[in-house]
């Protein structure tokens, strides 16, 4: 069961995230709103400061043209100026050479604003000056004004800026924490026991996607590893009942002198407990094939090679046995891993050793062949298989190189019956019931084909032998 604290900490850590994004759109924003609102003035100041000084120019030229009427300051006729000036809300004064006020505007003195000074010049002649004083209508007004638009108009973009960074923030942090959550729920569920519980696929950026695969790929591991534990332990337990019911009722007959201690009563627990070893032995390398599926070292090898080895090691076995090999063996190069590759042939020809009588033959085939279309399975790969499973089962065939190694003897064959359990572990046939042996060679042998991302199937006629073939993909 999840914890119920998850919700409140994916809540907490949406709302850091969001508050970090829109904590640096804020300082974007600010430094971006700053930089406009100090080039907006600066603009607005050098705008203004020219339509100052065109207006004191203007007023200077307008003056020296009322001077240069009369060739003098007492009879000219300042009026145009005075009303100019006033019409673009400034005050002038008009002086003489001298400095002396000639004219001036009624609000000239109770307005010391912004002054400018421009000479009154008449044919090249300086003959006054006129001082034109800003007040806070007209051309001084309009500046203010439009520098406090252009603050209002920045600070409103600043705010919707900010808006829109929040929103953004929070459906940005969402999307990121939502397959947090996905995860962090999972992850609590699994803990909690609930061993099925998987992440799935998420709408979230690559590497998170990337997490909840690898996540998913874990707890398929992990389950794989317990499902291995669970059916060693239920093998184990199954397989070594009998031989122990067997060994307690002998020693318990003994003790009680119901039985003497006779040699071949002793004889008899001695096999018992020598069945005992040789089923510990066999639990050790179905235990090593199954960590193999889980890990394995991979390299270039061609299973011609790995084939005559196993078969060089079995010669005397072989001989012994009054059988023929034959070896058919093209090379077939595979990426494997040779040590295990090596147990899967050894498997295999032990087992067409066992059921093939004196004087049979074994035949050894190996080469590369291109597959497509479907497959027929005789069996299955899955050692684990639940009994009552289909024998036959049928699959898109992979279009591509194949490697392949056949196995076939003319021993007795297999019952159609008894053919779809062969890969399951500890399985013997009526056939194999005077035969020692465990019964998990094949299971082992499947076992390693799946872990290579092959697969081993066998075809037999009763009375004329068994084939086996293992299919790996060609490197």
């Amino acid at each position: 069961m999840a914890d119920p604290r998850t919700p409140a900490r994916s809540s907490t850590i949406g709302l850091r995230l969001a508050l970090a994004f829109l904590g640096v759109a804020l300082v974007a924003i600010a430094l971006l709103a700053g930089l406009t609102a100090v080039f907006s003035a600066a603009d607005v100041s050098s705008l203004a400061g020219r339509q100052r000084f065109q207006l004191g120019s203007a007023v200077a030229v307008a003056a020296g043209a009322a001077w240069d009427r009369t060739n003098s300051w007492a009879a000219a006729d300042l009026a145009p100026v005075l009303d100019l000036a006033a019409r673009t809300g400034a005050d002038v004064q008009i002086r003489d050479a001298a400095g002396r006020p000639v004219a001036s505007s009624p609000g000239f003195a109770g307005h010391p604003g912004t002054q400018l000074t421009e000479p009154v010049q008449v044919h090249g002649q300086r003959v006054g000056s006129a001082v034109v004083r800003f007040r806070g209508s007209g051309l001084g007004g309009a500046e203010q004004s439009l520098r406090s638009a252009l603050l209002r108009a920045i600070a409103g973009a600043a705010g919707l800026a900010a808006l829109l960074a929040l929103v953004t923030g929070l459906a940005l942090a969402r999307r990121i924490t939502r397959p947090v959550e996905r995860i962090i729920t999972v992850t609590r569920a699994m803990g909690g026991g609930d061993r099925a519980a998987r992440v799935g696929p998420v709408a979230a950026a690559g590497e998170l996607r990337e997490l909840a695969t690898a996540f998913d790929q874990m707890a398929d591991t992990l389950d794989r590893q317990e499902q291995l534990r669970r059916d060693l332990v239920a093998d184990v337990a199954h397989e070594l009942r009998t031989p122990v019911a067997i060994l307690q009722a002998g020693h318990e007959a003994l003790l009680d002198g119901v039985v003497e201690a006779t040699p071949d009563q002793l004889t008899s627990l001695r096999d018992e407990v020598l069945r005992l070893a040789r089923m510990v032995d066999d639990l050790q390398t179905l235990a090593a094939a199954d960590a193999a599926t889980l890990q394995l070292s991979l390299r270039r090898c061609d299973l011609a090679e790995v084939t005559a080895a196993a078969t060089d090691s079995l010669a005397g076995r072989f001989e012994a046995a009054s059988l023929t090999v034959e070896r058919q063996l093209a090379p077939a190069w595979v990426m494997a891993d040779p040590r295990w590759l090596h147990q899967v042939v050894t498997n295999l020809l032990t087992n067409a050793l066992k059921f093939t009588p004196a004087g049979g033959r074994v035949t050894v085939q190996s080469g590369t062949t291109v597959q497509s279309g479907t497959t027929v399975q005789s069996g299955t790969a899955n050692p684990s298989r639940a009994a009552g499973s289909p024998a036959t089962t049928r699959s898109p065939g992979t279009t591509g190189r194949s490697a392949v190694l056949r196995v076939s003897d003319t021993g007795t064959g297999i019952p159609a019956d008894e053919l779809p359990h062969i890969f399951e572990r500890f399985w013997r046939g009526r056939q194999a019931s005077q035969i020692s042996g465990s019964g998990i060679g094949l299971a082992v042998a499947a076992e390693l084909a799946r872990a290579h991302g092959g697969q081993l199937t066998a075809s037999s006629q009763p009375g004329r032998g068994t084939e086996m073939t293992l299919t790996l993909p060609a490197a």
